[in-house]
């Protein structure tokens, strides 16, 4: 059936906020693009003049769509080479989603989309619609097609689950550059006390280099241990530029909801370190390295205004 103007229109009015959805719950940005366009052909060939609301009619395409991928991304990630991390997102990316309370900031950091990898899908499902978007108890029913009281006791379920999640520090785009200077201005300081004031006793950095960028196959923890690792990873080094394909130039941005260290070379984003702010410090960071996992972030990168480089210490 022919899809007329004004129905197009219904679905790029509710494209960003499928996007948005989609990364929460597979925490892959090209797997959320994929779903999105798989929704959009499940909604050309729909009856439409059938389908009463079309925005509980797409989400819940979406949801079972996401469903199914996450079961498959589950096998696949056995079989992963390295750290799994998963692709960063920069402000002002749709699939950032909404900001303005804090469970919809930390429903996109680095950290709780990876804390939700313990999720079951449902759980996921309720969890993101709920405490991201605002989703009634009864419209993630019917979504799920579950009843409201189990749906309720999902959502409990999940929340236990994630429970030991700390609250994070929001930022814009002034506060996440003094973030990143202070940051890098301890790491190359050569003192190993200026970075472990900036960090939280039990912080942990993860790397995710997909098999074709080098990064360990094991996370770093303990506050001196990674704060020694840090110090040598931000150190000038030739061998460390050939890896990523040439001499970087620094930027801070807002990745996830925080802070980050940008790497580019030439016009691609080749590193993304997320710095998970939280009250009492810096509990972790994400560097995130495999380039099939920053296309969309090269992409993006090209449409906004980043600002001036960092100045260069290199």
């Amino acid at each position: 059936m022919p899809v007329a103007a004004h129905e197009v229109e219904v679905f790029e009015r509710a494209r960003a906020r499928l996007e948005a959805i989609a990364y929460r719950l597979l925490s892959s940005a090209s797997d959320a693009e994929d779903v999105v366009q798989d929704t959009y052909l499940r909604w050309q060939s729909a009856d439409r003049e059938r389908i009463e609301t079309p925005e509980a009619w797409l989400t819940k395409v979406l949801t079972n769509l996401c469903l199914n991928r996450l079961t498959a991304a589950r096998a696949k990630r056995e079989t992963y080479v390295g750290q799994w991390l998963p692709e960063p997102v920069f402000a002002g990316d749709p699939m950032a989603g909404p900001s303005e309370t804090v469970e919809q900031r930390e429903s996109v950091s680095i950290a709780m989309l990876t804390l939700m990898e313990r999720l079951s899908g449902k759980e996921r499902v309720v969890y993101v619609l709920r405490e991201a978007f605002g989703y009634s108890h009864g419209e993630i029913a019917e979504v799920l097609d579950l009843t409201e009281s189990n749906c309720q006791q999902i959502y409990r379920r999940a929340k236990q689950h994630l429970a030991a999640d700390r609250r994070r520090v929001a930022v814009d785009a002034a506060a996440a550059r003094k973030i990143v200077e202070e940051f890098l201005a301890a790491a190359l300081s050569g003192r190993t006390d200026s970075l472990v004031r900036m960090l939280t006793d039990d912080v942990i950095s993860v790397g995710d280099g997909g098999g074709v960028v080098f990064s360990l196959p094991w996370p770093v923890t303990g506050v001196v241990r990674v704060a020694r690792f840090l110090r040598g990873l931000v150190e000038p080094s030739e061998a460390k530029w050939k890896m990523i394909g040439g001499r970087p130039t620094q930027f801070a941005a807002v990745a996830n909801g925080l802070p980050a260290l940008v790497l580019i070379v030439g016009d691609r984003v080749a590193a993304v370190a997320s710095l998970d702010v939280t009250t009492d410090g810096i509990a972790a960071v994400h560097i995130q390295a495999n380039p099939a996992k920053l296309e969309r972030a090269t992409r993006q990168w090209a449409t906004f205004d980043h600002g001036e480089p960092l100045a260069d210490r290199q």
